[in-house]
């Protein structure tokens, strides 16, 4: 249960939803907190599992969601396999479209349907149920679940075939990656031209160079915030996605992405430029390649 998912399972339980939980660790107190709301905290996943309808995951990469969901032990496809019923397995992560149509395959072939659903908004649309979220699969499934995935979300979009919510977020995330660049120089900039910064926040986000980026965490850069409300790991992450996928889909995606090496190579050096871990930062961190003209 990390920023995102723990934020995402309290919304189900405020809209009244009966939610059974499990994690790796055990010992997160946002075990305790969840229980507290009202969920079923489980210690064994397949007790987690028994008798599910909806079946939601939020993990950290491709990896571990193949592994988590369709692996030969202790996985939703193993537990659920023998189950009665269809069970809808969603994933709210970032692994993309290639991983997402393999998975769906797998789980279909063992009787489960399935759903990649990954979110944008980070830790704050987590929180207040405002987030993005575009899916891929079977529309009937998109459908059925559509009431559930309201609860978490503001802006629910269904995308077309598996693989294809992934898809769209890897484009979401090249927009991030980039925007964070045109953030980070502007403040570069103003700091040569003896501006004040915050300026650019406060003016310049209601123009037509304002962005989700500038307004949100480009208040954090103000406040020399650079604690994460979407990790700097996680950018790297799905940044390698997004390269990964003009490799396999090679014959039908001839994408050039100058921004986007360019961006992936400043939050690479900020992450190796740093004592504490990538997961320590946001990726508003990318300031600190700017640090020295800012």
């Amino acid at each position: 249960m990390g920023i995102m998912g723990a934020a995402m399972a309290f919304n189900l339980l405020k809209a009244g939803h009966v939610l059974k939980v499990w994690n790796r660790s055990q010992s997160r107190p946002v075990l305790q907190e969840l229980a507290a709301a009202g969920a079923v905290v489980e210690s064994d996943l397949s007790a987690c599992l028994k008798g599910a309808a909806v079946v939601f995951t939020c993990l950290g990469d491709e990896n571990d969601v193949l592994d988590r969901l369709t692996g030969e032990a202790d996985s939703v496809l193993s537990c659920l396999a023998a189950a009665q019923g269809r069970a809808i397995v969603v994933d709210f992560s970032t692994i993309g479209p290639a991983t997402a149509r393999l998975i769906a395959a797998k789980l279909e072939a063992g009787g489960l349907s399935f759903l990649d659903a990954p979110v944008t908004g980070g830790d704050v649309g987590a929180k207040n149920a405002t987030l993005t979220i575009m899916v891929g699969g079977r529309e009937d499934d998109f459908n059925q679940v559509l009431p559930l995935l309201q609860s978490m979300g503001k802006n629910i979009r269904y995308c077309g075939a598996a693989g294809a919510g992934q898809a769209l977020k890897l484009c979401n995330q090249v927009l991030c990656a980039v925007n964070m660049i045109s953030v980070c120089e502007a403040f570069t900039l103003a700091g040569d031209l003896e501006l004040d910064p915050a300026l650019v926040v406060d003016v310049l986000q209601t123009g037509a160079g304002g962005s989700w980026a500038l307004a949100n965490l480009g208040k954090r850069i103000l406040q020399d915030d650079l604690k994460p409300a979407f990790s700097l790991r996680n950018m790297l992450k799905d940044l390698r996605l997004v390269f990964d996928s003009l490799e396999k889909e090679s014959d039908i995606c001839a994408a050039h992405l100058p921004g986007t090496a360019l961006s992936a190579s400043l939050f690479k050096q900020v992450a190796d430029e740093s004592v504490e871990a990538p997961d320590s930062y946001g990726t508003q961190a990318m300031i600190r390649a700017y640090k020295s003209h800012f």
